[in-house]
């Protein structure tokens, strides 16, 4: 009987879709446990075999927990709204749900191709409006509450209307715009309802305000910090500015102390924890305000700055403002106008990221305005630089070059006066301030204290003379949540005199309409701005067409869509009770399930996807919708499966229409062709014949460029006629080769990427080897969490090892299983290998289990084991790892049920204690025969039972040894 994979994998997968064999119940006796993987965004390439690395793990542990008695929740589904799709419609004019349901097809075959126990009865899909439904409802609920410093939470917005009512702003602590007024209860009920409004837009944790964004002109949208890379949007690597605009923002910042504390309370990866505390970056110090010197022409401003060394205030020598700053075109002089207009317009095309990145380029320009020192009252030059971010701290920075890098060397490029603040000292690039130690001051109250005192007394004087106050600062920004894009979850928002109004829960979901075109409008609108029926009757409570909007019951809806990490945000909980259509789950669900037990994804994610899901869960619990303030106990970041990409040495000639291609084992080096090399002059040859002389070889260069990989053997022997007929500018190329007439190629690992040409489908794998063969390869390539390069030869070893454990259970007669008692040695062997796997996936160790399988599959068949004691418990190991094979084979052994939720083997550690000793007898030192004897033996009866046996009688032919040297449990040496 043979090892048909094919035949079993598709009969097993069959099995488990018929009858739901993985799916979770809600109301279930048995222990829980949540494992999660990261959903993907179901893109139109499909899956490469890098994508299931982290699926396969959380299979396994999955698998291991269902053995081990729990009712385990594995469930899987898309995050299926975002930009890729809506391009694809720009270019083609195909409705992004049509090809998102396309590329989910294709997602959701290969998925069950390589044999994953999800529940697929839980699929969600961001895009569906009986998902997006909940996203807008969670909207809703952050727009009706405000962050109350005092309980230090959530709270509903009716309770702040309360307090404004009988007692005015003045003693609200709340997490809330900066520049709020003050008003009485006698002011606010005399405000109308617009004003009020307006008001509570300043409270309310997701809120309309002019935010300074990254805007992406080719994509028509703003982007997060963490879609841009290197400057340039991570989707199609285009150019990012900096503008302002009307957006809805989320108030991230209000949890960020939260944020940082409770990191202490997960089970996270703490480089991935380093991140989060970098990103919220907490900081402690104090606010500072200076005056603007007035003009003639202009009224008297004020600047506030943060800074976290307020004892060094005696050491500014200037200001330097974000270009972005409110106030820059307000301050800046005539004279300077046109200096500080141009800076702006060029400071705006570099990203935050990139400035704040960028340590070595110097740039500015000088407003012309001057600000009062609160001390000394000397004017200061104000500056603008784009190493200042409005979007930190205030946008303004006091600078002190004496004590800051940055600063010294801005004030020495601009020229900018250094007062030597130092008596005695001179002002040079090692005169830094030794925080521990001393301060940069030259005043009667701070001069030559240490650090902290002199930071709490400078923070006093601040406060005594009304400039300043001690501050905690983070650098975490409220997160714009708005996107210029039509393939995104509609606003459940209407406008009433250009104030938000929400669309009451039990209208949701509120779906996105039909439009022509996906671009934006030609007025610049968002592409929900093309929409024809895109106005909300307050009547008839729904979605009707433009024309009727009269301003009195049919107002306009919000053009914007939220952004991708909206339904990204609370997915793990939806999971729990996806199909409920009248709570976003029940009670029973949430409190059955509570939390994610494991969660396995990319660390890529660290600063976006994972911050904002925990702020949303923080959000959540305070509102009594979730009973866990952390949505996932444990966190794994699974490393990455490189590829091994392919690349030709392209020639480079003055003439750009000659395309010549050199073998890589041409090259002694990166770049040359020697001329002593036997190919030499048959390049020569080839270039006379297209004009180009000897003398002209040497000044030709190469560069490399990618070849796909499918074109190369095993060999890195390159398919010349493949890869000519793969692009029109390839046909006509010429390919120098090696001397046997082939064209090598040159290797390096990369990331697995279709732009690579390096991608490794899991689809072809599984046909020639089988998804189980695949599974076991990629736990075998190394730790979970490290990168590994592909390199599909080696998967012949897994899907070896599989035909050897067949062979053990089944040759071409049938069973070879039989009732008979398992051995010794077999016992041993089956019992070291539950200790080890158990140990190794309670450790995340998956690669060295599969070396554990090996083994033991080789121990018992060179036991010629047959016990079907033993191979039962086998193939219950080798269950989470291979199900397919495992599933054949314990059906194979007489069960009629799955394996799945077969117990899984005990240990039993008294298999692994050993009775006897095989000792070597050695005479005069050399072994000449072994015998195996009890360990409890004495040194006396070791002795007797060796001297009497036959081969030692045999060996001394009568002669009476000198000695005998017994070391119980290691060596008898009998010496004649």
């Amino acid at each position: 009987m043979n090892y048909d994979f094919k035949e079993i994998e598709a009969k097993w997968q069959k099995y488990w879709a018929e009858n739901q064999t993985f799916k979770a119940e809600n109301n279930s006796d048995k222990e829980k446990f949540y494992v999660l993987d990261m959903f993907p965004y179901p893109s139109g390439a499909g899956l490469h075999v890098g994508h299931p690395l982290g699926y396969i793990a959380s299979d396994i542990y999955a698998r291991y927990k269902r053995h081990q008695g729990y009712n385990v929740l594995h469930p899987m589904g898309y995050d299926s709204f975002g930009l890729p799709a809506e391009q694809y419609a720009i270019q083609t004019g195909q409705h992004p749900a049509i090809t998102t349901k396309t590329n989910i097809s294709r997602y959701r075959e290969q998925l069950d191709k390589i044999g994953f126990s999800f529940d697929w009865s839980r699929e969600v899909r961001t895009s569906n409006p009986d998902y997006y439904k909940w996203t807008q409802w969670i909207f809703i609920q952050l727009f009706n509450s405000w962050y109350n410093n005092n309980s230090n939470k959530a709270e509903d917005i009716s309770t702040l209307i309360q307090i404004f009512e009988k007692e005015g702003n003045a003693t609200v602590n709340a997490v809330s715009d900066d520049d709020i007024s003050v008003f009485t209860a006698d002011d606010w009920k005399g405000y109308d309802t617009k004003k009020q409004q307006e008001i509570l837009l300043q409270y309310r944790l997701t809120y309309l305000a002019e935010t300074e964004v990254n805007w992406c002109p080719a994509l028509g949208t703003v982007l997060a910090n963490d879609e841009i890379i290197n400057g340039v949007s991570e989707r199609g690597g285009h150019p990012v500015i900096r503008k302002k605009m009307t957006q809805w923002s989320m108030r991230i910042s209000a949890y960020a102390q939260r944020l940082l504390d409770d990191l202490n309370t997960i089970d996270w990866p703490q480089p991935l924890k380093d991140s989060q505390t970098n990103w919220i970056g907490r900081s402690q110090g104090a606010s500072v305000t200076f005056n603007v010197l007035a003009s003639e022409a202009k009224q008297s401003h004020q600047i506030d700055v943060f800074t976290t060394r307020p004892d060094t205030i005696f050491g500014v020598s200037f200001m330097t403002l974000a270009p972005e700053h409110e106030l820059v075109a307000t301050i800046t002089t005539p004279e300077q106008k046109a200096e500080v207009d141009a800076y702006i317009q060029a400071t705006a095309k570099r990203s935050e990221r990139e400035r704040m990145a960028d340590v070595k380029t110097i740039s500015g320009a000088f407003t012309g305005a001057y600000a009062e020192h609160p001390f000394t009252k000397k004017p200061i030059p104000i500056w603008i630089g784009d190493y200042v971010l409005a979007g930190y701290g205030t946008g303004a920075v006091m600078a002190v070059p004496c004590g800051d890098q940055r600063d010294y060397d801005f004030a020495k490029h601009f020229n900018i006066d250094i007062p030597n603040v130092f008596e005695g000292v001179d002002i040079s690039e090692e005169a830094y301030v030794d925080k521990e130690k001393t301060i940069i001051a030259n005043s009667d109250f701070l001069n030559g204290l240490p650090y902290k005192k002199a930071m709490k007394l400078a923070i006093y004087e601040l406060e005594k003379i009304g400039h300043g106050k001690g501050k905690i600062n983070y650098r975490l920004r409220d997160a714009v949540f708005s996107r210029q894009r039509y393939w995104g979850e509609p606003f459940p928002v209407y406008y009433v005199d250009g104030m938000p109004q929400m669309i009451d829960a039990k209208h949701l979901p509120i779906t996105l309409p039909e439009v022509e075109k996906y671009l934006p409008t030609e007025t610049g609108e968002p592409p929900l701005g093309n929409a024809n029926v895109w106005a909300w009757c307050t009547k008839e409570n729904k979605v009707v067409d433009n024309s009727e909007i009269n301003n009195e019951t049919v107002f306009p809806l919000e053009l914007n869509t939220m952004p991708g990490w909206a339904g990204s945000s609370f997915y793990f909980n939806r999971y729990m009770d996806p199909n409920n259509t009248d709570a976003i789950f029940s009670d029973d669900a949430i409190n059955y399930w509570q939390d994610v037990d494991l969660y396995i994804g990319g660390s890529e994610h660290a600063t976006g996807h994972l911050l904002y899901a925990r702020f949303w869960q923080k959000f959540l619990f305070d509102k009594g919708v979730v009973p866990k303030n952390e949505f996932a106990k444990k966190l794994i970041n699974q490393g990455m499966i490189t590829g091994t990409s392919a690349f030709v040495y392209e020639a480079l000639h003055n003439d750009k229409s000659l395309q010549i291609y050199e073998s890589a084992g041409l090259f002694d080096g990166p770049n040359y062709l020697h001329t002593e090399h036997p190919k030499y002059n048959e390049h020569l040859k080839v270039l006379n014949s297209k004009g180009i002389s000897e003398n002209e070889l040497s000044e030709v260069s190469f560069r490399l460029i990618h070849a796909d990989v499918s074109f190369v053997n095993a060999s890195d022997e390159l398919n010349i006629e493949a890869f000519k007929n793969w692009r029109p500018e390839y046909k006509d190329a010429i390919f120098i080769t090696e001397e046997d007439g082939t064209f090598k190629v040159k290797r390096e690992v990369e990331k697995m990427s279709k732009s690579k040409y390096n991608v490794v489908s899991p689809d072809s794998i599984c046909e020639e080897y089988g998804a189980d063969s695949l599974r076991l390869y990629e736990m075998f390539l190394g730790p979970l969490e490290q990168s590994k390069p592909w390199n599909t030869a080696g998967i012949t070893g897994t899907h070896g090892f599989l035909k050897k454990l067949w062979r053990l259970y089944l040759d071409d007669n049938g069973a070879k299983f039989t009732d008979a008692a398992p051995t010794k040695d077999n016992l041993k062997t089956l019992h070291k290998t539950i200790k080890k796997v158990a140990e190794d996936i309670e450790n995340f160790s998956f690669n060295t289990s599969v070396s554990t399988f090996m083994i033991c599959v080789n121990e018992l068949s060179s036991q010629k084991c047959t016990s079907k004691e033993i191979l039962e418990a086998l193939a219950i190991l080798v269950s989470p790892y291979a199900p397919h094979i495992a599933e054949e084979l314990w059906q194979q052994l007489g069960h009629n049920t799955s394996i799945a939720t077969a117990p899984f083997p005990k240990f039993d550690a008294s298999h692994l204690v050993e009775s006897s000793k095989e000792y070597p007898v050695s005479f005069n030192g050399k072994m000449r025969f072994k015998l195996e004897l009890p360990l409890d033996m004495s040194k006396d009866e070791i002795e007797a039972t060796v001297m009497a046996h036959e081969k030692t009688i045999a060996q001394l032919q009568g002669r009476e040894p000198k000695k005998v040297i017994i070391v119980p449990g290691k060596i008898i040496n009998i010496v004649g």
